[in-house]
């Protein structure tokens, strides 16, 4: 029985690794029909031939892509970067208050930070563009809040507090109080606290949050196709209009989708490696 039991241990990885190959497979599947797809001319680029390699290699279809997307990838960095430092800055501070500062009613706050990831974007909307035509009217800066990158930032920046301050919040519950305490016995306020104490442990949560929120706001439509116009689109919009009126040019539209995820693809690559060990900050205490 040990021996059989044994031939049966040694067989598991082997299955394991059989499966995972499989999983793999099926998952490369679709970037296997982009890539392809993407380097043929448009004569060879439709749906019966999309297995097939290319007759003719041609970057023709990269270079048209390039050509019409360039103008929202600007303004998917424009968007992206501030946006994700921004959150993460007001998510940091305000889980480091919830954490480690107490104060009559914390809960109930944190509570209502928490309401905020329930509201679905349509149900904010026409308050939304309400707010930013009133901020533009305010400031008389036309076209910057309602029909620009900066307001479309602020939208996602105040959408993401609630998720955000969650984040850090856990996280900072696994920092002993004890390092605060003895900050405050040598005469650390709140703010030196933090910036000396919490945020240079802080790595894991702060990739979290920024793989999060770039992601985020990367990949936004919505609120870009209701707040920004056409001279502010992101890639996403541009990405939705690249299409033909008499054929669909399936060769351009895979181009272009593979490079508007290649940024995102580029932070995961980078800061994947702190993604579990800042989202699982927590789980178990707090």
């Amino acid at each position: 029985m040990t021996a059989v039991a044994g031939r049966r241990a040694q067989g598991f990885p082997w299955m394991r690794f059989g499966l995972l190959v499989i999983f793999v497979v099926i998952f490369l599947i679709p970037i296997y029909v982009l890539l392809v797809t993407s380097f043929k001319p448009l004569s060879e680029a439709d749906p019966g031939q999309a297995w097939n390699l290319p007759r003719t290699w041609t970057i023709e279809a990269w270079r048209v892509a390039w050509e019409k997307l360039a103008p929202g990838l600007w303004n998917s960095v424009l968007l992206a970067v501030p946006g994700s430092l921004l959150s993460c800055a007001l998510g940091s501070m305000n889980g480091y208050v919830l954490s480690k500062w107490r104060f009559p009613g914390a809960d109930v706050l944190f509570t209502l930070f928490l309401f905020g990831m329930f509201i679905p974007y349509q149900g904010v909307m026409i308050p939304l563009v309400q707010l930013l035509v009133g901020l533009n009217e305010l400031t008389g800066l036309d076209g910057v809040f309602y029909g620009g990158i900066p307001g479309l930032v602020l939208a996602h920046v105040v959408y993401g507090i609630p998720i955000c301050t969650l984040i850090f919040r856990n996280y900072y519950v696994t920092i002993p109080d004890e390092l605060i305490e003895a900050s405050r016995v040598d005469g650390a306020g709140m703010l030196r606290a933090y910036w000396s104490i919490m945020l240079p442990v802080s790595g894991p949560a702060i990739a979290v949050v920024i793989i999060w929120q770039f992601t985020s706001l990367w990949n936004d439509f919505l609120f870009a196709v209701f707040l920004t116009g056409p001279t502010s689109w992101p890639t996403t919009v541009m990405l939705n209009n690249i299409a033909g009126a008499q054929a669909t040019p399936y060769s351009q539209q895979m181009a272009a989708a593979i490079l508007a995820s290649v940024p995102t693809m580029i932070i995961y690559i980078v800061l994947g490696r702190f993604f579990m060990r800042g989202l699982m900050a927590g789980a178990l205490k707090g």
